[in-house]
């Protein structure tokens, strides 16, 4: 480990971060600016994303792809490509239109009818062949508007492959009987209630859902028209490429399509205007596993009263099926390509405030659908994760739903824990991040996010996005480079280098993790459940670590190399200790077997606010399930006992991450809150030997690492908001003496240090970034210096100058309390580190000179102030920007 820490201080690692490159069809020279633009940031790799590309696998296409190839290699960087025309994957770049309609996306539905005793219902040919007809809904009208895609749905239009799958009637008794075998020779139904009752019709069309024109995923020939259209292309044009400067494919949110699309409220089996994704495939499947009566049980998943435990039975045979189909028809026929031809399969679905198991815009379940993929992977863009957004929950319609405890406690751990679980992914986790928060959002606001995840384990980044379009490009800003006006892409290009320096450290070992959180999917689709972010945020806030683990490794044991004894389950190289089950009202078969194995071998079961109500289709009973009932409140009191780091005070914002990697004990601590933490930390557990041992503390913004106090596993600890340690155990004398040779000093300003005063007025100049770094309009300023309010809309540069007078030797340290945002120090022409955190502090003790010293400091703005008279592209209001620009505090410099 020391020779690794050794090898980041001198910036020799391997890349993590790959970037979207959005192509709109620029010309070469733009093409080659920008991948020396990414290259130079201190990124190895880029993303192609084509979704705004006019020519997708077409001549313009190979040209630019050509470009990029050949930049690509002369850097030694690795291209990723996206995997469609346009967003999201699944139009298969418009090559459905010409396949047969037996491939084309399909949906069944359910129509019901009440009849009181006595009444007659008749249906013709064309009524019983052809789902009831409906209206766009409001929704998705807003939804077109925003996107610019209308819905395809043709409300009244009846396509002639419509078919009916069944009809049954259900008495007040819940009994139900099968109405096919009185349809007629000519296709009529004649049914006369013998009491009052519900008929339920059920229909598969292609006139639902709003994108009838892209693939079936639960369809292999469908799937396989995607690959065509798109992956052969690719390999037909760049084979030699594959494997070496190709790295691999990017699936960008694949979707079922059915039901109100982005209605990201809408959960699974509410209204029956609902439709639900189908295929052959799927029908044999529900045929096989229900009986050839399967149409009659199939009613209750559009069902909302009645019998909930036999409601419950339907919807998970159902969405069993479809999901396990889309893990095989496309999760795994595309991974499969990929590897057999020497690429990597990534990318990520919707998951956003829960969607991850259910249908709509997302693939019903999080580890299925990824799981023929290399990678694990997620998404945060849009203002999704944000400093103390916690608690911020609402909804207001289409795209502006928010789950403030999903965003903050489970989508980075969904990533790393199928990571860590999946033998495939070898541990790497993916975060498409930064994207459409708006051009207010800069260095502070990305180092939080990164921290953020990194902290959960996620160890690759797709940054959202350099876009060659025309400066200023309207489509989900920022853009880190915008054809060189954004005055924080030098400062990105540090971001990069600390994010690529902390990948390094938590990629190629393992976490550690006490606890194990079974994954929420199939409880909600079978009836109540509590969601998992509520257990996560409870441990989460009291450092206790833990994976999302799913219900499928009591099924697939061999593939999840999954085993139980001694107290432990073992899923591949995890091992936990604890196994918490959020609120489930009723549990699979081969889940309760798993819970009882669990607790026979000892392992610590606990049912969070409740046990199960009843286990579907078992012998086993709720009583045999014999754990441990547990209120949310006291989920982490429970498991202190297995903790490995504690904190005092207590602090319900302080993360961290135990990774164990060349037998050295990894752990990266970050302060989430709005406030400086100071306390004590305690380590401990069974994976980390802390006795007699020094404890080291590496700073990846700065590059650098010290001794800490920390004896015996107990210490100081102190972190500004935003800040980030990784606390370092070395495994042996020799790795330690390695990582002391390595160590510099802590800074520390001692109270009552002497304070110098600067010879002089400060003078400020200013740059707009393109034009950087000739600045002009020098003028004398005295600190504060708000430049915002001299010119509001100003974004760029500014110089601020001095000199000052070093008479004694020792330390020197410059502290500027509060700067917007991006700092950089100069002394004596020698440029320091980066900083974006206020309040900005440097040691510059080996760069001042006796007598008259220079002192340049050069601040960056966002872009957010110049873009003020720029309009949204939704045409949503712009915010008053928060903070001012330039230096809005003082500088001090110290000595002693």
């Amino acid at each position: 480990m020391s020779k690794i820490i050794e090898n980041i201080i001198n910036d020799k690692h391997d890349n993590y971060i790959l970037p979207f490159f959005w192509q709109h069809g620029e010309d070469e020279a733009t093409l080659r600016e920008y991948m020396k633009a990414i290259n130079e940031a201190n990124i190895g790799a880029v993303c192609v994303e084509s979704r705004p590309h006019p020519d997708f696998c077409g001549e313009k296409w190979w040209q630019d792809m050509d470009v990029i190839l050949e930049e690509a290699k002369k850097r030694n960087m690795k291209v990723w490509i996206l995997d469609d025309s346009h967003f999201p994957t699944g139009f298969a770049n418009g090559a459905m239109a010409k396949e047969p309609i037996s491939k084309a996306r399909r949906s069944i539905c359910c129509e019901k009818i009440e009849l009181k005793a006595g009444e007659t219902l008749e249906l013709n040919q064309a009524e019983l062949i052809h789902p009831l007809q409906r209206e766009l809904t409001e929704m998705e009208k807003t939804i077109g508007q925003m996107t610019g895609r209308m819905p395809e749905v043709k409300p009244q239009e009846e396509f002639e492959d419509d078919a009916l799958v069944g009809i049954s009637v259900t008495n007040s008794a819940g009994v139900t009987k099968d109405l096919q075998v009185l349809i007629d020779a000519q296709g009529n139904l004649k049914y006369t209630a013998e009491e009052d009752c519900f008929i339920y019709k059920m229909n598969t069309t292609r006139n639902r859902g709003s994108h009838p024109d892209y693939i079936n995923m639960v369809d292999e020939a469908s799937v396989r028209v995607l690959i065509d259209a798109v992956y052969e292309k690719h390999l037909e044009h760049y084979k030699d490429y594959f494997g070496n400067v190709i790295e691999g494919f990017f699936s960008d949110e694949p979707e079922l399509g059915n039901g109100h699309l982005y209605e990201l409220h809408h959960e699974m089996g509410i209204g029956f205007d609902m439709d639900y994704p189908w295929s052959a495939e799927l029908e044999y499947d529900l045929r096989a596993e229900l009986g050839e009566d399967f149409a009659t049980k199939l009613p209750l998943i559009w069902e909302t009263t009645g019998d909930e435990a036999k409601r419950a039975a339907a919807r998970l045979v159902y969405m069993d099926k479809l999901t396990r189909l889309i893990e095989k028809n496309f999760s795994y026929q595309v991974g499969n390509w990929c590897r057999a031809h020497g690429v990597k399969y990534i990318g990520h679905i919707i998951e956003d405030n829960g969607q991850h198991c259910r249908t709509g815009s997302t693939l019903g379940h999080y580890f299925r659908a990824l799981k023929g993929q290399d990678w694990a992977g997620i998404d945060d863009i849009g203002g999704q994760v944000y400093p103390m957004g916690e608690n911020d929950n609402f909804d207001r319609g289409a795209f502006q739903v928010r789950n403030g405890n999903f965003y903050h406690f489970l989508l980075g751990k969904l990533a790393s824990s199928l990571a860590a679980l999946d033998s495939k992914k070898q541990g790497n986790a993916m975060c498409e991040i930064f994207g459409a928060y708006g051009w207010d959002e800069g260095l502070r606001l990305e180092k939080y996010l990164a921290d953020h995840f990194m902290v959960r384990g996620v160890n690759h980044y797709v940054p959202h996005a350099f876009s060659a379009k025309p400066f200023p490009d309207p489509d989900c800003p920022p853009h880190f480079y915008a054809h060189g006006h954004n005055p924080e892409y030098k400062a990105f290009g540090e971001l990069m280098k600390y994010m690529n320096r902390t990948c390094e450290l938590i990629s190629g070992g393992r976490h550690i993790a006490p606890v194990a959180v079974m994954y929420h999917g199939e409880a909600e689709w079978a009836g109540k459940c509590l969601a998992d972010e509520l257990v996560t945020r409870n441990l989460t806030e009291h450092q206790i670590e833990f994976d999302i683990v799913p219900q499928d490794i009591f099924v697939e044991r061999e593939d999840y190399k999954t085993s139980i004894s001694n107290g432990t389950l073992t899923v591949g190289s995890q091992e936990y200790k604890a196994v918490v089950i959020p609120y489930t009202q009723f549990i699979s078969d081969s889940f309760a077997k798993g819970i009882k194995e669990l607790i026979a071998a000892g392992v610590r079961v606990y049912f969070v606010d409740g046990k199960p109500e009843a286990v579907i289709d078992s012998q086993i009973t709720t009583d045999d399930l014999t754990a441990e009932t547990i209120k949310i409140d006291a989920v982490a009191a429970t498991l202190s006992d297995i903790v490995d780091v504690t904190i005092a005070p207590e602090n319900s914002y302080i993360r961290y991450y135990h990774y164990l990697k060349d037998d050295t004990n990894l752990y990266m601590v970050v302060n989430e809150g709005d406030k400086e933490y100071t306390g004590k930390i305690t380590i401990s557990g069974d994976y980390s030997e802390v006795k007699g041992k020094e404890v080291f503390a590496f700073d990846a913004w700065i590059n650098s690492i010290y001794k800490t106090d920390i004896v015996d596993g107990i210490g100081n600890i102190n972190l500004k908001p935003s800040e980030s340690r990784i606390f370092v155990i070395p495994k042996d004398e020799a790795d330690a003496e390695l990582l002391t040779s390595n160590t510099v000093a802590d800074i520390q300003i001692p109270a009552g240090t002497k304070l110098i005063q600067p010879n002089g007025n400060w003078t400020r100049s200013i740059v707009k970034s393109i034009n950087y770094p000739n600045f002009s309009e020098q003028v004398e300023v005295s600190l504060p210096d708000d430049y915002a309010k001299v010119d509001a809309e100003f974004s760029g540069w500014f110089r601020y100058e001095n000199t000052f007078t070093a008479t004694e030797k020792g330390k020197y340290v410059v502290e500027i309390t509060d700067a917007f945002e991006v700092v950089d120090l100069y002394i004596n022409g020698t440029k320091l580190q980066t900083q974006i955190f206020a309040p900005f502090v440097f040691d510059i003790s080996q760069y001042v000179k006796d007598g008259e010293n220079n002192i340049r400091i050069e601040v960056a703005t966002t872009l957010e102030r110049e873009m003020l008279k720029v309009p949204d592209m939704f045409g949503r209001p712009k915010p008053e920007p928060k903070y001012g620009s330039g230096i809005t505090g003082e500088v001090n410099i110290y000595s002693f």
